[in-house]
């Protein structure tokens, strides 16, 4: 059975099933998952706890033996599975087939999400579904991100306007493990109740992380603002102007000719503005213009081209 990552408490609060895929590439929400899953497990008497993280050399022998091996106090015992990779090795999938074929005791497999297709074919995904429960967790995107940090700062009894929700997610986007750090903040050096944009200014850092793909979002969706900050975060991290120049060209071509794209390109284009195809060829000539800045042809900022690529196709 699969359930979203927000779906997770109201199952447990219900029943605890044998085995438990968490899988995602959210750190933040991925550790809570896990976390809810344990404590549910506890209040079902697993007070025994093993945790493998299998590298190159791992024997997997050992998982057999932990699902074989009884507690030598009687105690139910919890075992937790920490994969490094969405795509696990062929002797990661025969174990986890195997243990799902008798699933006791009961078993926490935490895994990246794959990249790629078909991933929820393979025999181990099939597995753990069979026996127990996958959890999906989703990244929180920009547009939920608002919503998300209300939500948060309401477990500690307190409020803000949605401007100051605005400024808060600009401050944190695309970092939530250190989102919850600044919101932890906030309990401790704020009264409980509505937060003041002074006050929230003053305790919160900026923490936000971006990927070209965050730009990308921001041009075909038309926010200026948020383009222009992104390409400041992107430059201030040291990102390749040639990466974000593919990233933003991808987006582009996909706009002016309908080609197929990846998932995750996908998600940037469901966002894009209506532009007219003239308005996207301008900004197809600006990327080359782009281009050859970064080559060093035209003697331009490519930063700066970038910058201009954005106003211009927001402009039209």
């Amino acid at each position: 059975m699969r359930l979203r990552g927000e779906q997770l408490a109201g199952h447990l609060a219900k029943t605890l099933a044998p085995v438990y895929g968490v899988l995602g590439d959210e750190p933040l929400l991925l550790l809570e998952a896990a976390d809810a899953v344990r404590a549910a497990a506890r209040k079902q008497g697993y007070t025994e706890r093993e945790v493998y993280e299998p590298g190159r050399s791992f024997d997997w022998s050992e998982l057999a033996h932990a699902g074989a091996s009884l507690s030598l106090f009687g105690s139910r015992k919890m075992v937790e599975l920490r994969l490094a990779s969405g795509k696990p090795t062929a002797q990661a999938s025969d174990a986890i087939v195997a243990w799902c074929e008798r699933p006791n005791p009961l078993l926490l497999v935490t895994v990246p999400r794959p990249e790629g297709g078909g991933w929820w074919e393979a025999p181990w995904f099939l597995a753990l579904n069979q026996a127990g429960i996958i959890v999906e967790i989703q990244p929180v995107s920009r547009a939920a991100l608002p919503g998300w940090l209300e939500k948060r700062l309401a477990r500690q009894k307190q409020s803000a306007s949605r401007e100051v929700l605005q400024y808060l997610a600009d401050r944190i986007e695309g970092n939530l493990l250190a989102a919850h750090q600044e919101l932890q903040k906030l309990a401790l050096l704020a009264p409980e109740g509505e937060l003041s944009l002074d006050t929230v200014r003053d305790a919160v850092a900026d923490v936000a992380r971006y990927d070209t793909y965050v730009a990308a979002d921001a041009l075909v969706s038309g926010d200026t603002a948020r383009y222009l900050r992104v390409l400041e975060g992107l430059r201030g991290e040291g990102e390749a102007p040639t990466y974000l120049l593919f990233t933003l060209s991808s987006a582009l071509f996909a706009l002016a000719t309908g080609e197929r794209v990846t998932k995750a390109m996908q998600a940037v284009l469901d966002k894009a503005r209506r532009y007219p195809p003239a308005a996207i060829q301008r900004a197809i000539r600006r990327a080359a213009a782009v281009d050859r800045a970064i080559k060093g042809v035209d003697a331009v900022e490519p930063w700066e081209e970038f910058a201009k690529l954005g106003l211009e196709l927001h402009a039209s």
